[in-house]
């Protein structure tokens, strides 16, 4: 059965790449450089030691090209787990009862100390409606080095990897099916509020609203319907004690500092809260 391991979050910042680029920077975390898909889309990356964050948008003039990216909601927007290694993936994913999107390869520069290279990847997007207002879909590096690289992954708020993403869902037994189909029984587990489905060094976690404004103490915006909303990430620090010290020093605005965690609200982080945790 597939195993679920989180490969990398999207942040849909639609056309405000440079204000987001700024709120994340502020955030601690060390951005690379703007970078430009064959797609059209735009990006900077927020590298962690085995994952990563991606804020994706769209630049003036380009907006043609991806007026379905334009169209998704913003703010965290993307789930995306790591495939195994096979051409035939989509079409196994398929022959389980999965609805599936035909695969995607794309490509972008990257400029590194060795020059500027082509990374390269293959996406498989889950077209299932279960995925209502966001993505979940795998991503295939071809050129993982020109991803993960040492020099990318030092970030002044000691940042080291996801913990949690979290889904607000009106029903979260409904919700969770897809995560059954995709990955089996046993990898759903009931948890406070909802399920959790454990994910290699981090965990996904579908919540009710209430549960959410409990657990993040109001920072995440949910949905006033019953439709399902990505909301929230927690994130792996050396030190929440000195992440707090540093983002009170930045001046995040309407910061929460606990007892072994710090809190954003998403007015401060592209639409989406954030929680620094050990």
């Amino acid at each position: 059965m597939l195993r679920p391991v989180i490969d990398h979050v999207v942040i849909n910042v639609a056309r405000n790449l440079d204000k987001a680029a700024e709120q994340y920077a502020k955030l601690g975390f060390a951005l690379t450089e703007r970078g430009h898909h064959s797609l059209g889309s735009s990006n900077h990356l927020a590298i962690l030691e085995e994952d990563y964050l991606e804020l994706l948008g769209v630049e003036p003039g380009r907006e043609a090209a991806r007026v379905d990216f334009l169209q998704n909601p913003t703010g965290l927007a993307g789930l995306v787990f790591k495939p195994p290694a096979d051409a035939s993936f989509a079409t196994s994913l398929r022959a389980r009862g999965l609805q599936v999107e035909e695969p995607r390869e794309f490509h972008r520069p990257v400029r590194t100390t060795d020059g500027v290279a082509e990374a390269r990847f293959r996406t498989t997007t889950l077209s299932d409606p279960r995925t209502a207002n966001g993505r979940v879909f795998f991503c295939q590096h071809f050129t993982p080095e020109l991803v993960w690289r040492d020099e990318w992954r030092q970030h002044p708020n000691g940042a080291t990897g996801i913990a949690e993403f979290v889904i607000a869902a009106a029903d979260p037994e409904q919700t969770a099916t897809l995560y059954r189909d995709l990955f089996g029984e046993e990898a759903v587990k009931p948890t406070k509020g909802g399920f959790a489905i454990p994910a290699d060094m981090a965990s996904v976690l579908i919540l009710t609203p209430a549960e959410i404004a409990e657990r993040y103490r109001g920072t995440a915006l949910v949905q006033t319907d019953a439709t399902d909303r990505m909301v929230a990430l927690s994130i792996h620090v050396r030190d929440p004690a000195e992440t707090g010290r540093l983002l009170q020093h930045s001046r995040v605005e309407r910061l929460l500092v606990e007892d072994g965690r710090v809190l954003v609200p998403a007015s401060g982080a592209a639409g989406l809260a954030l929680a620094f945790i050990s």
